[in-house]
């Protein structure tokens, strides 16, 4: 990880070697602000503060890693009080976790030659933080942010640059595929996904039964004749299925559980993260559905509870003239609905590049 100081309360960056293309951009509290640029990982942040109204800004965005200098343990402990955060002390030019564990070496840096020749040796920590004499060495590109702040202010505004970057970012390209079969299959083990996030109306995870291309399935948030709006809801197909999760990698529904992340997507493509709070498995009647890609060669296919309540996603239309949603109960051939077509297949839920047959 790379880390920024100036003389003023600043941004700070940081990054494990692996280093991206970067642009500063000015922000009004503080010398700069840097866009780190990867679809594969969120950015961390460490906030370096001894501010509590700063600490208790970050916590409630979903930051929890703060930075103290070596004396300051007895101000972690009496933050760790109020809310569970990682604590990560300053001393002798070293960064140490709690435990005195070393995570990070600091060294200075002037220039982006001096930058790239930053390489992690076996005895050094896994990330490398960087005292940036000038801040133009940052073309190199680094992978995180550190925020060295009093004011919480700051806080605010680094979480309105990185939702501003995501909806411009975070678009997952999503494809029309017509269906072409539906048929009852009978009982099988599906997977309702209860998160810790509602969804809007257009939201869902991407299914499958093959990874090469997944399915945009509907929460249940819209109201029912049978059952209450559960925005929170998914019912996501039988446990073989995938479903995509940060990082470009796809899990089982059966190895899904309280905490682990998924990927919600939209009608458009826009994606976020959100956590599992609570998994359900239970028998019940399924349906298969398949159907051909753009190309008219490429078929797909999921299976889905076969319910009112399950949906899939239509396309979207700019004149509103189709509907959101088409329930499984009422799909039939010729309908179209979204997909996520993937490369070829997944070994541990990474994409490989082997032949293999799936069917």
């Amino acid at each position: 990880m790379a880390l920024l100081s100036s003389s003023l309360d600043s941004w700070n960056v940081f990054s494990r070697v692996n280093y991206w293309n970067i642009r500063p951009h000015r922000v009004k509290s503080s010398p700069f602000c840097v866009t780190m640029c990867s679809v594969e990982k969120s950015k961390r942040v460490w906030i370096w503060t001894e501010n509590q109204q700063v600490m208790t800004a970050a916590v409630e965005r979903g930051w929890n890693t703060f930075v103290f200098m070596s004396q300051n343990h007895q101000l972690a402990k009496d933050w760790s009080t109020i809310a569970l955060i990682d604590p990560l002390f300053v001393k002798e030019g070293e960064v140490f976790d709690g435990m005195e564990k070393r995570v990070a070496s600091i060294c200075q840096v002037a220039t982006p030659q001096e930058l790239q020749k930053l390489q992690p040796s076996d005895e050094q920590a896994d990330n490398i933080v960087i005292d940036l004499l000038d801040w133009q060495a940052l073309e190199q590109g680094l992978g995180g942010v550190v925020l060295k702040v009093e004011d919480d202010e700051a806080v605010l505004e680094l979480k309105e640059y990185f939702d501003r970057r995501n909806e411009v970012s975070n678009l997952l390209s999503l494809t029309k595929a017509t269906v072409t079969r539906v048929n009852v299959i009978g009982m099988g083990d599906r997977v309702c996904v209860d998160l810790c996030s509602l969804m809007r109306p257009g939201e869902g995870l991407l299914v499958g039964s093959f990874a090469r291309g997944l399915f945009l399935v509907h929460s249940e948030c819209l109201e029912s004749n049978y059952i209450a709006s559960r925005p929170f809801r998914i019912n996501a197909g039988p446990v073989h299925s995938y479903v995509l999760v940060p990082g470009g990698k796809t899990c089982y529904l059966s190895e899904l559980k309280s905490g682990k992340e998924v990927i919600v997507v939209d009608q458009k493509g826009q994606q976020r993260t959100a956590i599992v709070g609570r998994v359900k498995i239970e028998s019940r009647p399924l349906i298969l559905v398949e159907a051909k890609g753009s190309d008219h060669q490429t078929h797909y296919s999921i299976i889905l509870q076969n319910a009112e309540t399950v949906a899939l996603i239509a396309p979207f239309q700019e004149n509103g003239g189709k509907k959101t949603t088409i329930p499984v109960t009422s799909l039939k051939m010729g309908d179209e609905v979204l997909l996520r077509v993937q490369g070829g297949a997944r070994h541990t839920g990474i994409e490989i590049r082997e032949f293999i047959v799936e069917n």
